[in-house]
């Protein structure tokens, strides 16, 4: 399947979750009808058919088999892109036994902290998932006359070792990766997982009973931060990437009483001018606006047309530093109540303009619509 780009088409792929379903489907067809399949086909969430070539496929007896297939992330990879993905099923043919029962095995995550779609102490394997292994496990038996129960364990050889490369330890999910997907489609250049992983690490720390959270744009600004507040919980914070609106809100819906921003003045330049994603491609540097802010602040004609003219955001912040550091005051103030726009009343903005060290340009403690 292919999407259109600007370009050339882009490649789909599916989701960990669609690889689980396809392996259980395969294993189930070996146990109920004898066939080891090559691929199978599956339906994705989206009603969509996509057909997942089989990687291995071994019977361990008259009632269990074990299936697995290559993950594929199309033309939008992620860590878990070409990891085996796998399924062993179990049935139990015994009379009285009935139903599906899903476990995670080698791995595949456990979930340790409240706040995720799975329960603590469940396998980390989201609902999406779920129903599409149920939905694959029912038309099976159903096609073959099958009654009994059915266990179906997932596993990922290397899941322990890809999820240290992801953030599942920040979220409270040890052991493994987790297996997700809310269509079981993966969208090239589609937005939706990181936007999940930002809901999924809000909620953890809600749950967990924090008030307040730290927003960073990424690793480096997470680190200062971090040192900046020793003290707050690792769940606190929590990186955002371009998504300055989504985050903002999302962090209000779900009850928090403070946010602070902590970010370099690149990204903070693109907030201050009320920009909902601050991504390159989709929200190119302008420095008309601190133009405009730095004749306000006092700045001359002449400074303002050459902050108006700077290449990058790195070389307007030396103009400025150098000849009107106090029009980073105003940045700082106009990030704190662009969002304060996207959160509404009920919480609390605090703005932090780092530099390039992990020290701070500018902190405007709290502000409040």
């Amino acid at each position: 399947m292919t999407t259109p780009g600007k370009k050339r088409s882009l490649r789909t792929g599916f989701t960990t979750g669609a690889a689980a379903a396809a392996a259980t489907k395969g294993a189930l067809t070996l146990l109920l009808g004898g066939q080891a399949l090559e691929a199978v086909e599956i339906r994705l969430l989206t009603g969509d058919p996509v057909t997942v070539a089989v990687h291995r496929i071994e019977g361990k007896g008259p009632d269990t088999a074990v299936c697995s297939v290559i993950k594929d992330g199309g033309d939008d990879p992620d860590v878990t892109h070409k990891a085996e993905i796998g399924a062993k099923v179990i049935l139990d043919r015994a009379n009285g036994a009935k139903g599906l029962v899903i476990v995670g095995g080698k791995g595949v995550g456990t979930v340790t902290r409240p706040g995720l779609e799975v329960a603590v102490g469940q396998p980390a394997i989201n609902p999406g998932p779920r129903k599409m292994i149920a939905d694959v496990v029912e038309n099976a038996c159903r096609r073959f006359g099958f009654e009994g129960r059915v266990t179906v364990e997932v596993f990922v050889p290397e899941g322990k070792k890809l999820a240290a490369k992801t953030l599942n330890g920040r979220l409270g999910i040890v052991g493994g990766i987790s297996i997700l997907g809310t269509t079981g489609l993966v969208r090239p250049m589609s937005h939706a997982a990181y936007q999940a992983t930002i809901s999924a690490a809000l909620s953890v720390a809600r749950a967990g009973g924090l008030d307040k959270v730290v927003l960073t744009t990424g690793r480096r600004s997470e680190r200062f931060a971090q040192a900046l507040w020793p003290e707050m919980a690792s769940m606190a914070f929590v990186q955002i990437g371009d998504y300055f609106k989504m985050a903002l809100q999302e962090a209000a819906r779900k009850g928090f009483g403070q946010a602070i921003l902590a970010v370099f003045f690149g990204k903070a330049l693109k907030m201050a001018a009320g920009l909902a994603h601050t991504h390159a491609a989709s929200a190119a540097l302008s420095t008309a606006p601190l133009a405009e802010w730095v004749a306000q602040a006092g700045g001359d004609k002449a400074l303002a047309a050459e902050v108006a003219q700077a290449n990058t955001a790195r070389q307007a912040l030396d103009i400025v530093m150098a000849r009107c550091p106090q029009v980073l005051a105003t940045v700082a103030a106009k990030v704190t109540e662009a969002a304060a726009g996207f959160a509404g009343k009920a919480m609390e903005v605090r703005a932090v303009v780092l530099d390039y060290e992990g020290g701070v340009f500018v902190d405007t403690g709290s502000f409040k619509r």
